[in-house]
C-alpha cells in the first residue's frame, strides 16, 4: 500500500478547514452539522474524523490560522490599508461573519475564549510596540481601545455589510496619537 505524503495529508486537512470556514460563516456553528461539513468538503465523515474529533477542533484550527495584516506603523495610510484588508476579506471570504460566529462561540466555550484572548493580546502587544514614546500603562490603554475599535469595525461589517473604513481610520488615528 503506497504511503500518503505529508503534503497530501496537509491538503486534506486544509480542505476541511476551508469548507468549514465557508459553512460556518454562512450558517453559523449551531446550524452546521458534521454531515454539512462532509457535503461542503467533498470528503467522507471518516476522512474528517481522521483530522478532527469534532466541530470544536475545526473551529480551533480556523482560529489558529487567523492571520492579520496588522500595520507596521500607526499612520493614516497603514491603518487605512489594514481596515481595507479587513473589508476585502469580509467581501471576498465572508470573514467578518466568520469572526462574529467565532466570538459568539467563544462566549460559551472557555478553550476557544482563551485562544481568542491570546490572539487579542498579541494584537494589543503589537500596538504597544508601535508606541515606543508612550508611558507603558498609557500605551496599553491606547492598544486596548485600538484593538476594540478594529474588532468593532469587523463586527459592523458582519452586520451592516460593506462599510467605508474612513471614519474608523480617523478614530483609530485619534486614538493612536493621543498624548500621554
Amino acid at each position: 500500500m503506497p504511503k500518503v505524503s505529508q503534503a497530501h495529508l496537509d491538503a486534506r486537512r486544509q480542505q476541511i478547514i476551508d469548507a468549514a470556514r465557508a459553512r460556518f460563516a454562512a450558517h453559523g456553528f449551531a446550524r452546521t452539522s458534521m454531515t454539512d461539513l462532509v457535503e461542503a468538503s467533498g470528503l467522507s465523515i471518516g476522512a474528517i474524523y481522521r483530522y478532527f474529533k469534532g466541530k470544536d477542533e475545526i473551529v480551533t484550527a480556523i482560529c489558529e490560522q487567523a492571520g492579520q495584516a496588522f500595520p507596521t506603523e500607526l499612520t493614516a495610510e497603514s491603518i487605512h490599508d489594514f481596515l481595507q484588508h479587513i473589508r476585502t476579506l469580509a467581501r471576498e471570504e465572508d470573514h467578518a461573519r466568520l469572526v462574529a460566529q467565532i466570538y459568539a462561540e467563544a462566549a460559551v466555550a472557555p478553550s476557544l475564549a482563551a485562544l481568542v484572548d491570546r490572539q487579542l493580546q498579541g494584537m494589543r502587544e503589537a500596538v504597544v510596540a508601535l508606541l515606543p514614546g508612550h508611558e507603558p500603562a498609557h500605551a496599553a490603554r491606547i492598544a486596548e481601545a485600538f484593538v476594540a475599535l478594529c474588532h468593532g469595525y469587523t463586527q459592523q461589517l458582519a452586520v451592516r455589510g460593506d462599510l467605508d473604513p474612513a471614519p474608523f481610520t480617523a478614530a483609530l488615528i485619534a486614538i493612536a496619537i493621543t498624548e500621554s
